[in-house]
């Protein structure tokens, strides 16, 4: 056995509110990587509905890691979101026209870039993350957080708006985990390891 078949939509059998989230997804501005779940009380197609924001003229894009958990209702905050901040005014006066076309002439608005979410991220219900925000491998973002800054690798962060909670791992663990990148092992090995990556002994990998 080499673990479920990761181009499958719904991976568990007689259950469609679970599903390997890159075979959802049409949005070329998105990018998932292969076994990462979304998990949805009512429709998993409502996952792009819930990247808010996202403007083809923009051109930003959300990334998304392997082996990543996505409760439901988490919403992703993109780019196309952002007012001027340090103008007299917010108001985007120019997408009305009629007279008002050219305020944004020689400006533009905010561009904080890409949002990335690493590998292995669980994200807990009802989370909102910001563009421009990169989430680390490994990170845990608490059910009900907003997360506006990014997120340290192996780190638990919560609130609104979210701050760290503590790291999950020392250090040196998280240095050694980094490096291991077991995400980009193959399937084969994963699966022959999967005991070990369920566990707290880094030592059983590293061997």
């Amino acid at each position: 056995m080499t673990g479920p078949n990761k181009e499958l939509k719904f991976p568990l059998e007689n259950y469609d509110r679970l599903c390997f989230l890159k075979n959802v997804v049409k949005n070329p501005n998105i990018i998932v990587g292969d076994y990462t779940y979304y998990d949805d009380f009512d429709n998993v197609e409502n996952f792009e509905k819930n990247v808010k924001y996202h403007f083809d003229f923009v051109g930003d894009k959300l990334v998304i890691g392997k082996f990543c958990m996505i409760a439901s209702d988490v919403k992703f905050i993109m780019n196309g979101a952002n007012h001027l901040t340090n103008a007299i005014s917010s108001y985007p006066f120019a997408i009305f026209g009629k007279g008002w076309e050219k305020a944004m002439d020689g400006k533009s608005y905010p561009q904080k870039g890409d949002l990335n979410i690493g590998n292995d991220v669980w994200i807990g219900y009802n989370a909102t993350i910001m563009g421009g925000v990169t989430v680390g491998d490994g990170a845990i973002i608490a059910t009900n957080s907003t997360v506006v800054r990014d997120v340290e690798p192996y780190s638990i962060v919560g609130g609104n708006p979210a701050a760290e909670i503590k790291k999950r791992f020392s250090e040196s663990i998280i240095a050694k985990l980094l490096k291991l990148k077991w995400w980009n092992w193959e399937i084969e090995k994963i699966t022959e390891n999967v005991q070990s990556l369920a566990g707290n002994d880094i030592r059983k990998l590293i061997e």
